[in-house]
């Protein structure tokens, strides 16, 4: 087998966060090494024991540490609305589901980073701010951060605000910090996961394929977003581009971040170049292959039924 891609998922689980961790502990080619939460979608509670349910449905044994409960500054605001009051409706996962490790979610990164031979690509799917407070507290983990792949933004449009995407609403100074710290970010945001939907064509084939499939149909059915033409997935989109990132374009931009005022959490895009003199800070995702997308959800969900 070729080298596996390792990394560490810090993540809200909530319903996309679902799929994306139910590909990522299945799929041979990612290696995770940790799977860290953070309040987001739903309390910090809520998002450890959704990752222990996932980690335990596919028997794995991946360690889940527990991280930030609120923002960094900002007053916390969840996504109960969107995912449900538990995060993860629709599905009974049983009792019998693990408990997180004794570290918190910085420790473990900077144990986990450390102590690796090789750079490891971090995957955030909810607020940044375990991010940020690791490379605060720990600058000298920098160079064991191969990239940073994160779900979250946008230079055309919002879902929390007309501007704002949620995971940089909800703590918008932690996304400042990640994106000038100095090391690769892509950010894959509402510009691309507004137009993968997973169709309802897909969504019907998913129970068709195992067990797994059932689950996440289960959640899906339960998530309010999308409509008539398909529900978006927006954290799977992280795993889709780290495996075939042919299928996503992407463009280098510096992006400031709106930290205050009717505006936060807005991600601004120098389109101009003018601003910072043509310097670029990250690089954003534009546009996808969203028949590929689909066909990439029925293909992994297909091969879970190996675990």
């Amino acid at each position: 087998m070729e080298d596996q891609i390792k990394v560490i998922i810090d993540c809200d689980p909530g319903i996309d966060d679902a799929a994306a961790l139910a590909i990522a502990l299945t799929n041979p080619k990612i290696d995770v090494q940790l799977i860290t939460t953070v309040a987001g979608n739903v309390t910090v509670d809520k998002t450890t024991n959704n990752a222990l349910k996932l980690v335990h449905f596919f028997d794995a044994t991946v360690p889940v540490a527990i991280g930030a409960a609120t923002p960094l500054l900002k007053p916390f605001e969840d996504a109960a609305r969107i995912h449900g009051e538990s995060g993860m409706p629709g599905y009974d996962f049983g009792d019998l589901y693990g408990t997180p490790i004794d570290k918190d979610a910085v420790t473990a990164m900077y144990d986990v980073l450390m102590a690796s031979s090789e750079a490891i690509t971090l995957i955030p799917t909810g607020a940044y701010t375990n991010i940020a407070l690791l490379l605060r507290l720990h600058p000298e983990v920098t160079p064991k951060i191969k990239r940073i792949v994160a779900m979250g933004g946008s230079i055309t449009r919002g879902n929390m605000t007309s501007t704002a995407e949620f995971n940089v609403f909800t703590d918008p100074h932690a996304a400042e910090i990640m994106y000038n710290a100095g090391i690769p970010v892509t950010m894959i945001g509402l510009d691309i996961t507004l137009k993968a939907l997973i169709t309802p064509s897909t969504l019907a084939k998913l129970p068709e394929l195992n067990e797994a499939g059932k689950m996440l149909r289960a959640l899906i059915t339960h998530y309010n977003d999308g409509g008539e033409e398909g529900v978006p997935m927006h954290d799977v989109n992280t795993i889709f581009y780290l495996l075939h990132p042919e299928a996503i374009e992407t463009k280098p931009y510096w992006i400031d971040v709106v930290t205050e005022g009717p505006a936060i959490g807005t991600t601004v895009a120098d389109i101009r170049g003018a601003y910072h003199g043509g310097k670029t800070n990250v690089e954003v995702a534009i546009d996808i292959d969203a028949a590929a997308f689909n066909e990439f959800m029925l293909l992994e969900v297909s091969e879970m039924d190996k675990f």
